[in-house]
């Protein structure tokens, strides 16, 4: 007779969440669906552009001090992982702030 309990306990708390999640959201309208996709595209910006900002450093290096390594490849990689680094701390700040 526990389980059937346990079960709907479980589902009492998984409806409860849900629906301060539905009430948190109607309580901060200005965060649409517009929302999303604003945020995928500054995701998107924050990684090409550090990774754009590599190449050009990385053909300037190559084109002043040739050598066997390819530095645009290596600041191409840098500048990939130092935007996914970023975008990863911003996404973590925001949920933070929505969690609140």
């Amino acid at each position: 007779m526990d389980e059937p309990q346990n079960g709907q306990k479980k589902m009492l708390d998984a409806v409860t969440q849900k629906t301060h999640r539905k009430i948190a959201a109607r309580a901060h309208p200005g965060q649409s669906s517009w929302f999303g996709l604003g945020m995928m595209g500054l995701v998107g910006w924050s990684v090409a552009i550090p990774m754009l900002a590599g190449v050009a450093f990385g053909l300037w290096i190559d084109s002043q001090w040739p050598s066997r390594f390819s530095w645009t490849l290596m600041f191409l990689f840098a500048g990939g992982g130092l935007g996914c680094y970023n975008a990863w701390r911003w996404i973590n700040r925001e949920g933070r702030k929505s969690e609140h």
